[in-house]
Formats: C-alpha cells, structure tokens, sequence
C-alpha cells in the first residue's frame, strides 16, 4: 500500500500543478458568478479525475496477474511509453514558454468565463480534468500501478481517495479560500494569476520532465 501510494503521488501532483486550470478557477473567482461558477467549476474538475483513475484502474486490473517479486513487462512497456510521451510534452511545453514581460496569450474559452453558467463551469472543469492529454498520461499512469498492485477493495478505495485530493487541492483551495473570505482573496488571487499565466509553460515543463524521468526509471524497474 505504501508503495503504491509513493507512486502515485508524483502523478497526482502533475494534475494538480497545472496552471491553465487554476488559472480558470481564478477567472470565475473574480466574475460575477463567482460562488455558483467556480463551485461547478470545482466539483466537475473533482468528477474527472475520479472518472479517469478509475477507469484506468479498472483497465489495468485485467492485466495477467504475476508475483510481486516477478517482472512485470506489461505494465513496464506502459510506463516506459506515458514516460516518453511526458517527456516530449516537458519539450512542447519548454518551447512554447514566452519570452520577454509579455503576457502569452491565453484560450480564447477563457474571455467567456464572466457569462457562464455553473452548468458549463462543471462541464469545463470535467473536461480539464479528465480529457486533458497530460492529465490522461497521469491518470493511467497512476491507474495502472494501483490496478496493477495487489490490493484489496479498500485499500484501493483508499488510493484512489489520496490520488483525487491531492490532484483536487490546488483548485479546491482558492475555490474554499473565496468561499469563506471572498472580500479579501480578490488582490491575491489576481496576483496568482498573473504569476501563472506567464510562467505555465516553464513550471509544466519542468513538472513533466520529472515525472517522465521518473516514469521510466519506474517501467524499466517492472522488468
């Protein structure tokens, strides 16, 4: 269990650490709408990452079961590839990172965030969370360790808990933050913002060139 849980908190981390989405969370934060929004927001993001990893668990659980002191090649060639496919995204990332004091531009959904809806709020929030490319690659990576580990139904409860919360917290937390002191989150969160959306690419770079390192030095340990 210990060992599962070691694996899988770098690639909950990965999730949480993503700037476009708390950079979203933000955004409704200062709208209008703010508490319906990001409430919506929030609880949709929470629903994708629970859907993903469990879904993935669900898969790698299929998987032909061996020893835990034999090799596991299967589920080692996986790691080995989400790795690889991180690390390429770590150099997309680097390369799209700006230069100079100018803000990079941001997704065009995000100057209609003022006009919506806590029904499209969720359905964004689920749609960044769950089919997002990079929060995928983390989502079976993590899915096939707990799958892929000897566990019993509530220790798997229990991960896929852990694994959710923290790849949750970094949205939850400005979303709770506003919730309970909205009168003094506006200055802070608008200086978050700004500090996000000109160092995304450089932070999510160096984010998923360690977990990709990390990812296959995991795979080639499977054989």
């Amino acid at each position: 269990m210990a060992s599962v849980i070691g694996e899988i908190l770098p690639l909950a981390l990965g999730i949480a650490i993503s700037p476009v989405p708390i950079i979203a969370a933000i955004l409704m934060l200062l709208s209008p709408k703010a508490r319906t929004t990001s409430v919506g927001f929030f609880l949709g993001w929470v629903l994708g990452v629970v859907i993903a990893v469990i879904a993935f668990t669900l898969l790698s659980s299929l998987l032909p079961e061996s020893d835990d002191d034999a090799s596991k090649p299967i589920a080692g060639v996986i790691k080995i590839v989400l790795g690889l496919l991180l690390l390429l995204l770590a150099l997309k990332q680097w390369r799209s990172r700006p230069t100079g004091d100018g803000e990079p531009p941001l997704p065009k959904w995000m100057s209609a965030i003022d006009s919506m809806t806590p029904v499209r709020g969720l359905l964004l929030g689920f749609a960044l969370s769950a089919l997002n490319p990079k929060n995928l690659l983390m989502s079976v990576g993590a899915g096939v360790t707990i799958g892929g580990a000897t566990l019993g139904a509530g220790d798997t409860t229990v991960a896929i808990i852990i694994f959710t919360v923290i790849a949750a917290c970094t949205v939850a937390v400005p979303v709770i933050g506003y919730l309970v002191a909205s009168s003094r989150m506006a200055g802070p969160l608008e200086k978050l913002r700004a500090w996000l959306v000109h160092n995304n690419s450089t932070v999510m770079a160096v984010l998923l060139l360690v977990i990709g390192v990390v990812m296959v030095g995991k795979g080639i340990s499977s054989f």
